[in-house]
């Protein structure tokens, strides 16, 4: 069976980077797994009431796209670089090992945050094809507040080079996102419905359809 992974480092980047895609690859027939790198912490600055909020934000967010299985690595938000990256590799490693999947869903190397640099390094670094032969194709996804943002340099710039037709499965992504109630606001915060909503218009135009999600392909294997 082919199965999709998506390594979110936050809760929510999974739903604004490649939500639509995964409902579509569910609806193909595909497993998907969902693998969060961090956890809100008291110890990390976090309030009680906000780590118990995000929770059922994720258990809610679980039960719409119907995983197969939700992975967490409980890596510090905000503080991923405190935690030795051969730690991390070996997690995920670890994961990819048990999950087998044959397409991958990886953050933007340049986002701007540096959580997501960091998770990008090591999760990358765990797909050599002799180590994880399952994998047949690797995608960036891009994730609104993190991507954009990244400097306007050659070669740091998000380019698109793959576009998946999510137009019948915009509405529920939209829903779904509604429930990252700690997270989405109103426009013009970058993480909002109507920004969303934007992106994947604009990405449609691209691909000749009404809503997109686009990525950059880094592998794919025939």
């Amino acid at each position: 069976m082919n199965k999709a992974l998506v390594i979110a480092v936050h809760p929510d980047d999974e739903t604004i980077g490649c939500g639509g895609t995964l409902l579509k690859l569910k609806k193909m027939g595909y497993e998907i797994h969902w693998l969060i790198a961090t956890e809100a912490t008291t110890e990390g600055g976090f309030s009680a009431d906000f780590i118990k909020k995000r929770q059922v934000e994720i258990d809610t967010v679980s039960q719409k796209y119907n995983f197969t299985a939700v992975h967490r690595l409980g890596l510090p938000a905000a503080q991923v670089e405190t935690v030795p990256i051969g730690r991390i590799v070996q997690k995920i490693s670890t994961i990819l090992t048990e999950v087998s999947p044959s397409t991958l869903f990886l953050p933007f190397r340049e986002d701007v945050h540096s959580d997501h640099r960091i998770l990008f390094d090591a999760a990358f670094s765990c797909t050599k094809s002799f180590r994880q032969p399952s994998l047949k194709r690797i995608y960036m996804m891009e994730t609104l507040s993190e991507t954009e943002f990244a400097p306007a340099i050659p070669g740091m710039s998000f380019v698109p080079n793959s576009f998946v037709d999510i137009s019948p499965y915009f509405d529920k992504k939209l829903d779904i996102l509604s429930h990252f109630e700690s997270e989405v606001t109103e426009h013009p915060f970058p993480r909002s419905i109507a920004n969303v909503k934007a992106l994947a218009t604009y990405r449609g135009a691209m691909a000749q359809c009404q809503y997109a999600e686009s990525f950059m392909l880094l592998k794919e294997f025939w």
